[in-house]
């Protein structure tokens, strides 16, 4: 494909190097270029809009044009547009943002430390549990158990974390000293007959195989998102955390909840935790905490982790790890106003009286001949595509259906996460009921144009 020289898709295309993303095939079809937004929808460049089925990646929780959030933000930037929060200093906007979270956390919470994305608060949950470990007396234990097709962010920590295949390729990656246990997908994986409670025991006792293999005393910590997002989607089975919990209380490990994507409302609680009946010593939050307007993140600690961490520093002369713009003001400022509108505006209250109009539009389109499974909770969901329903078996090989599919989304004005064969969809929390109807409707037309080109291949 030529490029009109000097457009924005010939610059970004000649000097910009895209995050996951087949570069060779990038250099021939050039991006899709997004110029403004407008509540649940984005515009190309040419006036196209496109109902964002995934808020951006999981995060535009508010939409595209909440100008509540761009008055703080201006605001803010007036104000004090910089400062840092090493060595004891802060600003008013952390201080409030601070309290904020740790009065909604999911379970009672010590303190917080800023960052800027899920990658980087993620990784700095890592460095947090071997720095309690070694305090403990425990340098051996510092293994971190995640999950198959688990997604935890890009960085080495978090991308070691991860359990995408994908996200390892030719990067020398996981680092030692992180492990993978099952990927908890009852459809996709439980035995012929084999009932989510059964399978959910299954799981929980192979964790403990894994934990008792490695040695107890060897691992630290187990590491989950309380619905899988990057991975597609994916419900753990009922009473999988009960007995998941268990396993860890057996063993003395921590929990690290990556609320990255469930937080702030997304499951219909403030918390995928509160909706999966997680206890967490470390929760993890980002995206929603500013509906992305502004980088940041952070990551919550119980009491009985602060005060390991804060001995440690004072043996230490301080705790050694901060980040540039961690506790960046104008970004405190945004979430602050951020999680004044959850409030006000009754969010999770919202998704609530929402889901199950959202729900059945998904099992509607599980109908579809392409569609294995439909999933989700709350304003969140996937559906699953397979040549074959009975055998769940892909066209020619896992990617191939969901990219078709998603491709043909985007000629109908639907932007939805392709992850293998599942496609899925967090919208913005803003959706109202009509826009549910129009974007699932739009997705099902996508489906068709799919089922057709199949037809074409003779498949």
């Amino acid at each position: 494909m030529s490029f009109r020289p000097n457009s924005t898709a010939a610059r970004d295309v000649a000097y910009h190097l895209h995050p996951i993303t087949n570069w060779r095939a990038h250099e021939k079809t050039g991006p899709l270029v997004i110029v403004r937004g407008d509540g649940i929808r984005v515009f190309d460049e040419s006036g196209k809009d496109y109902i964002e089925g995934l808020a951006g990646l999981w995060c535009t929780a508010l939409g595209f044009s909440e100008s509540r959030l761009v008055d703080a933000a201006t605001r803010a930037m007036k104000r004090l547009p910089y400062y840092h929060v090493y060595s004891s200093k802060t600003s008013e906007t952390i201080a409030d943002l601070a309290e904020r979270l740790i009065t909604i956390a999911p379970k009672p919470m010590a303190k917080v430390f800023f960052a800027n994305s899920g990658s980087e608060a993620n990784d700095t949950a890592i460095k947090m549990i071997w720095y309690y470990n070694n305090y403990m007396g425990r340098p051996k234990k510092k293994k971190i158990i995640s999950r198959v097709m688990g997604y935890h962010g890009g960085t080495l920590g978090a991308a070691s974390l991860t359990g995408i295949p994908g996200n390892h390729t030719a990067f020398d990656l996981p680092l030692p000293g992180f492990l993978h246990t099952d990927c908890p997908h009852h459809w996709r994986n439980a035995q012929p007959g084999e009932s989510e409670e059964a399978y959910a025991t299954r799981l929980a006792d192979n964790l403990e195989k894994m934990i008792l293999k490695e040695g107890p005393d060897t691992v630290a910590a187990f590491y989950a998102e309380p619905l899988l997002g990057a991975g597609g989607v994916i419900i753990p089975p009922a009473t999988y955390y009960e007995k998941i919990q268990a396993v860890l209380k057996k063993y003395d490990m921590l929990f690290v909840a990556d609320e990255v994507i469930c937080g702030f409302g997304r499951t219909g609680n403030w918390w995928g935790s509160q909706t999966f009946g997680i206890t967490p010593d470390i929760v993890t939050c980002a995206k929603a905490l500013t509906s992305a307007y502004l980088p940041m993140s952070a990551v919550m600690v119980s009491d009985k982790i602060y005060q390991v961490l804060a001995d440690q520093s004072a043996k230490a002369g301080r705790f050694g790890h901060g980040l540039t713009y961690g506790g960046h003001p104008v970004s405190a400022a945004v979430a602050v106003e951020a999680l004044k509108i959850y409030t006000e505006r009754d969010i999770v209250g919202r998704v609530r009286s929402l889901a199950p109009k959202f729900q059945a539009g998904l099992k509607k389109l599980g109908q579809h001949p392409l569609v294995g499974e439909a999933r989700g909770i709350g304003l969140i969901g996937a559906i699953e595509l397979v040549k074959d329903k009975k055998t769940k078996e892909p066209l020619e090989k896992v990617g191939v259906l969901g990219e078709l599919a998603s491709n043909y989304g985007h000629e109908r004005g639907i932007i939805a996460r392709q992850a293998g064969d599942a496609l899925c969809f967090a919208p913005p929390m803003i959706i109202t009921e009509a826009e549910i109807d129009e974007m699932f409707d739009r997705v099902a037309k996508s489906l068709d144009d799919t089922l057709a080109e199949v037809k074409r291949r003779g498949a």
